[in-house]
Parts: C-alpha cells; sequence; structure tokens
C-alpha cells in the first residue's frame, strides 16, 4: 500500500488507468431486471426494493410536509448558515451562465437565433449510504431553479428508521423543492424513468451515484429519458512538485479516499523526496479520520506515480480525464493551458477539491471514469435545451434561395428544392 510507482514508461501508463469497477454483465441484467419489475408492478416493486437493499418497510416512500417542515430544528444554527452561504456562492456562479438571445442576420432578410427552454420534468438522485450528500442538494437544485424546470423530484434513499438525514430535507426545502421519495440506487432511477403510481416519469435524470446507479441512469436511455452524464464512483489526481505542501497535498488525498470504497486517488509528482513526505502524512492522518477503513480501501485502488518532470504529469493527467484535478504546483496558473480533459480544476495550495465540493460555487456534479474526455460537468445548460428559430422575409428567400434549390437538386431531394421553387416564383407574379 502506498508505494511509488517510479518513471513509468509511456506505453504502460494505460495500465495505471484503470478504475476499480465490477462485472458489467451481471449489473446490467441485475438493472434489467428491476426496470421491468417496476414498470410492470410500480410502487408496489419500488416498496419491495427499498426492504430488500436499503432493510426497511416503508408503507409511503412520499416525504411527508411534517418532515420537512421539522427538519430545520434538527440542524445547528452554523450548519443552516454554512448551507446558505454555499447557495448564495453556487447561485451567482450559476446566475452568470444565463445567456441573451441574440438575433444574427446571416444574409440580407435572413434572421437567425437561439433561445432557451427549462427541461419541464427532472428527477434528481441524493446519494444516502455512508455519506448523506446534501450538499448535491444545492449543485443540482439551484441550477434547476435558476432553468425554470417545472417539475422537480428527488429521490434519495431512506436510513433503518425509514427516515431521510434531516441536511437533505432542509436544504431541498429552502430551494423549494417538495416532492422527495424515499427511494435509492437502481430503483429509484428505474421509478424515475417508467412512472409509477407515485413518482412521475422524468425527461432528465440527474445525480452521480455508484456503479449502480451509474449503470442504471445509462440504461434509462431506453425510456427516452436523458442524463447528465454517466457519473460513477468518484476521483481525483493531484499533481505535486517540490513546492508543495506535503501536508495539504495529503489532505486532500484522503478527502478524496474517504468518499467511498470504489473511489480513486492518484497522486503524480516529480519530485520523489516530496512524495515520501506526502506518504508520512496520509499514513499519519489516515489514523485520524472516521471513515478510516473506507479510505484505506480506497487507497487500494489508488497510485502514487513519480514521472520526469511536470509536463509529463499534465500528459498523465489528460491520459486519465479526472474528474477533479489539483494542482499543487509554483504558479499553477501557468499550466492552466496545458490541460485538456478534466471535470473541475483547483490550482494552487489553498483551492482544495472540498471547496469545490460544497461553497466555492462551481458545481460538484462532474464526469468520471474517463468521461471528461467528452463531458462537461452539470451547469445551468444541463437544465435546459435549446431552440434555434429562422425568420426569412421575401428579400430573404430571393437571396438564399437558389443556393438551396441547386444544393437540394445535387442530393436529389426535388421536394426539398420545390419547397424553396414555389415561394420564388410566386414573388416573381408579383413583380
Amino acid at each position: 500500500m502506498l508505494q511509488i510507482n517510479k518513471y513509468p514508461e509511456i506505453k504502460y501508463w494505460r495500465s495505471l488507468i484503470n478504475r476499480p469497477s465490477i462485472l458489467q454483465e451481471d449489473l446490467e441484467a441485475q438493472v434489467k431486471l428491476i426496470f421491468n419489475d417496476i414498470e410492470q408492478n410500480g410502487d408496489a416493486a419500488v416498496v419491495n426494493y427499498t426492504l430488500k437493499y436499503d432493510g426497511v418497510q416503508l408503507e409511503t416512500f412520499l416525504v411527508s410536509p411534517s418532515e420537512l417542515n421539522t427538519s430545520k430544528n434538527l440542524l445547528t444554527d452554523e450548519l443552516i448558515a454554512a448551507i446558505e452561504l454555499a447557495k448564495n456562492n453556487i447561485e451567482k456562479f450559476h446566475v452568470s451562465q444565463i445567456e441573451n438571445s441574440n438575433v444574427i442576420e446571416t444574409s440580407i432578410g435572413v434572421s437567425c437565433w437561439r433561445e432557451n427552454r427549462p427541461i419541464e420534468n427532472i428527477g434528481i438522485y441524493i446519494p444516502g449510504g455512508t455519506a448523506p450528500l446534501f450538499s448535491t442538494v444545492l449543485m443540482l437544485g439551484i441550477p434547476a431553479k435558476i432553468a425554470g424546470c417545472k417539475e422537480i423530484i428527488l429521490c434519495t434513499p431512506p436510513n433503518k428508521e425509514g427516515k431521510i438525514n434531516p441536511a437533505i430535507l432542509y436544504t431541498a426545502q429552502l430551494l423549494g423543492i417538495n416532492k422527495i421519495l424515499k427511494i435509492g440506487g437502481i430503483q429509484a432511477i428505474a421509478a424515475l424513468s417508467v412512472g409509477t403510481q407515485t413518482v412521475i416519469k422524468v425527461d432528465k435524470i440527474f445525480g452521480p451515484g455508484n456503479q449502480y446507479v451509474t449503470a442504471a441512469k445509462k440504461y434509462a436511455l431506453n425510456y427516452k429519458v436523458a442524463i447528465d452524464m454517466p457519473a460513477g464512483p468518484s476521483e481525483l489526481l493531484i499533481i505535486a512538485d517540490k513546492y508543495s505542501n506535503a501536508e495539504f497535498v495529503a489532505a486532500d488525498f484522503l478527502s478524496q479516499a474517504e468518499h467511498g470504497t470504489d473511489s480513486q486517488v492518484i497522486l503524480l509528482s516529480d519530485c520523489e523526496d516530496k512524495l515520501v513526505e506526502i506518504i508520512q502524512h496520509i499514513l499519519s492522518q489516515v489514523e485520524e479520520i472516521p471513515r478510516k477503513a473506507i479510505a484505506l480501501k480506497a487507497i487500494e485502488n489508488s497510485s502514487i506515480i513519480l514521472l520526469k518532470n511536470i509536463d509529463a504529469c499534465l500528459d498523465f493527467s489528460n491520459l486519465y480525464a479526472p474528474e477533479h484535478l489539483i494542482l499543487a504546483v509554483e504558479k499553477p496558473i501557468n499550466f492552466v493551458s496545458s490541460i485538456q480533459h478534466a471535470g473541475s480544476v483547483f490550482l494552487g495550495k489553498y483551492s482544495c477539491e472540498s471547496a469545490g465540493d460544497y461553497a466555492s460555487g462551481t458545481n460538484h456534479t462532474l464526469p468520471t471514469n474517463g468521461y471528461a474526455r467528452n463531458y462537461s460537468g452539470v451547469s445551468l445548460d444541463s437544465f435546459v435545451k435549446k431552440i434555434t428559430f429562422q425568420e426569412i422575409s421575401e428579400i430573404g428567400i430571393q437571396n438564399i434561395g437558389p443556393s438551396i434549390e441547386l444544393m437540394a437538386d445535387a442530393e436529389q431531394l426535388v421536394a426539398h428544392k420545390n419547397a424553396v421553387s414555389v415561394r420564388l416564383k410566386s414573388l416573381n407574379k408579383d413583380v
């Protein structure tokens, strides 16, 4: 555990970026079975799976108004203030993403523009399990509200007493999300995808989760339900040079490792002495955290790698395409242009990943498992559709019509050509 892999050749890098996984064939079969059952049996099937996987028998999985109203009383004033600070910062950052509609005249008499429309019905999945992620309620609920989504349904697994963490309930209520369901795992994604007596079928599903939830989200596409991204177990890549603060880096390493046993951390450096120092701090700090067993299991999935220079570290990072990337190096801004693939980047010794997870303002729902190569993290755009409009005047169709006719004719689409020709002939008659 925590051995330094020294100067691996580039041809072996791909073998070092494997994420922890489970047998996909077995997982897909399980997902299909649960989807089919819930599609056929609705709420009854959801209740059965909640008993099977969460160990609790529920008469109803809809959170009651009284549970919502009492949630605030179960939180400290300090935590409430912290949630509200995070809410304000996240709102500021996401409001800044609102786009104005600009009308562009592409040719004289041809006007084109684009307008946003909210996705009407969305489902938000909030992991419970070993860590109730009420921060994810902020990350998903705030942009959904700013976008103007009509219906927001929140699903999160109950504990053994059939209750939801009060911080999740309070945060949802703070944002005006009142339809909260005590459903977790594959069954939550299935219910949102197919609809039941209690759960409406949604248009898009958001939220992180384990490999079961990720597989279920992918399967939801079969039901014409969109997803934010295939976001699975969380991951972090840290690049540290000889100037980095070893204590800080070790803390960042463990903050990721404690997420879950299937989390992964990759630590890169061009300085062996610094890696040795960081390892010493990791071994010391891990003894002090309550989730030590989880962190130690995650460390088994993790790697510490010594490379020749920081440029090589960045090349490795771009190959890995991390969900989170920390540049714990001197003058990190100098390396920003070299970053091609990452979900969210943290620059310098004081920019810990925890800031992005909670309160800096950026969204923490990010692509994992290498999907940062082709997916962005959640933003305001994730909650809207973009519709293009065009308006063509008489002069406009006369300007571009002949070109359209030629192109349609070349593609042997005569009806396409005729749609223009009849208009041009009509205008010629009017002359």
